[in-house]
């Protein structure tokens, strides 16, 4: 099973891009999405795909969607928790062997100033997860806005107090794999260096591959044997994320 995820970064103007070109090429059995920045009424249909939508209420923001070649046994919206619902952040898909869940983690922003609130979120995502993963293995994939240890970019030491590099944001990381989930693409190549998923549009970062690895797909430590391949697509254009990808046996 192929599954592919990606922060288009707005999705209309990914579109432009040669998004639908990418979908077709690749075909995954499951596609995921986040910042696509749209309401469900403006958004583009994909030919061979159940879709589903979990916008923000606040318009051309934030917003997740997952589009399925098979109709998933349930999907649910959100963490079920009254504040955390509003932004479209989360989607979980569930399959016979798999619940697959897709998150747009809310970022820390400019001089920390959403950093408690992220640290509230970080806490309530993991009590979620770890609820599904008492059912049945848990695939996680998404923008997750943090890059988890110093591998993960390409200055850690000039941003070491900036958003998605905090050691709190760091911390609640490495809480979430140790309550039992495997960061794929790390535990398959753990001393690869200069593997990223975000660059900024600023300073000519992709061309110097000044990058960040803050998109993952982490799996329930049982999932990781099924693990083929994880990948980064880094030669994929379009937004200033590139798509990561998972094969699962």
């Amino acid at each position: 099973m192929k599954l592919i995820s990606w922060n288009v970064n707005g999705l209309r103007a990914c579109v432009g891009k040669g998004f639908f070109d990418f979908l077709a090429a690749e075909s995954p059995d499951a596609m995921c999405l986040q910042e696509t920045k749209l309401q469900p009424e403006q958004a583009p249909q994909a030919e061979g795909y159940h879709e589903y939508w979990h916008s923000a209420e606040k318009k051309g923001y934030s917003g997740t969607a997952v589009f399925s070649k098979t109709e998933p046994l349930s999907v649910t919206f959100g963490l079920g928790i009254e504040p955390h619902d509003h932004e479209g952040r989360v989607i979980t898909a569930e399959y016979p062997g798999f619940y697959l869940v897709t998150v747009y983690t809310p970022n820390a922003q400019d001089e920390l100033k959403r950093l408690d609130y992220r640290m509230q979120w970080d806490d309530a995502f993991r009590d979620y997860v770890c609820a599904l993963d008492q059912k049945k293995p848990v695939v996680i994939c998404g923008d997750m806005n943090v890059a988890h240890q110093e591998i993960d970019l390409k200055n850690p030491k000039t941003n070491r107090r900036n958003a998605g590099f905090t050691d709190e944001e760091r911390g609640k990381m490495t809480e979430l794999l140790e309550a039992g989930f495997a960061d794929t693409f790390r535990r398959r190549n753990p001393e690869l260096t200069g593997a990223y998923s975000w660059w900024s549009y600023r300073f000519r970062a992709r061309e110097k591959n000044a990058g960040w690895r803050i998109d993952y797909f982490l799996v329930s430590e049982r999932l990781m044997p099924r693990v083929r391949d994880a990948r980064i697509l880094s030669d994929v254009f379009g937004s200033d994320h590139c798509p990561v990808l998972l094969e699962l046996e």
